[in-house]
């Protein structure tokens, strides 16, 4: 149903229809993981109440995140707690996991960019995410998962994650174009919970949640996301460097960029949470 849609994008291996996830589950070498989340905690009840057959549950905030001294600032996890979270939810080195949420992809291209930095390039999100699980009829589960022991061995790619030192040494740089991944208020300063409000100098804005059909949860054809990219002035020959509040919006949009053949992309770890507390860096808006 799906394979003409995935096979539109510059990048359809990123992707994983319903049909092909169904064709493996329970294949060696193959792993689920289920990243859906709620601000009140409730995301583990929802595994419990229905997932994708053989699928482990993750919680980007406690699992994937290194909180700052703070709390304010959530930073990719380190090697030690990503190993550990990989290893209990059974995904080794060489392996290929699909990963999925309930809202648009935000959480599973989270968890897509986390596993990217860390060297595992065969992560999938799944097309539709739950809901389009379900609406072709798949089954789903409420068993308590067990996956066999794991190795997973980290590789950092160093060049895929930044700090506010390194996008503040790149902000004259004419082969870089920074990417503000939030909504169109909060780049232009009109809403915000830091300091400051507004954005990045120099940064262009396309908002994440324009990179996905609200009502199917699906990425936008290839043709409309480069349309969108293209109408903000983003140039595809650039090293392009995304970020947003949190991470989740950034990593969203560093998956459609990817996805659409864009080849050079970092993502701010700290993102505006940080540059936006931190009276020492310069902001527009």
């Amino acid at each position: 149903m799906y394979g003409y849609y995935v096979s539109e994008y510059a990048r359809p291996e990123l992707l994983a229809t319903p049909e092909w996830l169904a064709e493996n589950l329970g294949r060696p070498g193959f792993g689920v993981l289920d990243m859906r989340w709620r601000p009140d905690g409730s995301g583990r009840r929802l595994y419990a109440s229905g997932h994708v057959p053989g699928a482990m549950y993750v919680d980007w905030r406690t699992d994937l995140v290194e909180q700052d001294d703070d709390g304010e600032v959530l930073l990719m996890a380190g090697p030690q707690r990503l190993t550990e979270t990989l290893n209990r939810a059974g995904i080794g080195n060489g392996m290929v996991a699909a990963l999925y949420d309930d809202v648009g992809a935000s959480y599973a291209a989270r968890a897509w960019w986390t596993l990217r930095v860390y060297g595992l390039e065969s992560a999938r999100i799944l097309v539709g995410g739950l809901d389009g699980w379900r609406a072709l009829g798949q089954p789903v589960s409420t068993a308590s998962e067990l996956r066999p022991p794991t190795t997973f061995t980290p590789r950092l790619q160093p060049r895929l994650r930044l700090t506010a030192s390194d996008v503040k040494v790149l902000l004259e740089s004419p082969q870089v174009q920074i990417v503000d991944a939030r909504t169109e208020s909060e780049f232009a300063g009109h809403a915000g919970a830091t300091r400051r409000l507004g954005h990045i100098p120099g940064a262009l804005n396309v908002p994440a949640a324009a990179t996905t059909e609200p009502r199917t949860g699906r990425f936008r054809s290839a043709e409309d996301l480069r349309d969108l990219l293209r109408r903000a002035g983003v140039n595809p020959r650039r090293r392009l460097i995304v970020y947003d509040s949190v991470g989740i919006g950034a990593c969203k949009l560093a998956f459609a960029l990817t996805l659409i053949g864009y080849d050079d992309i970092s993502v701010y770890d700290g993102g505006w949470a940080e540059w936006g507390d931190r009276l020492d860096l310069p902001a527009e808006g």
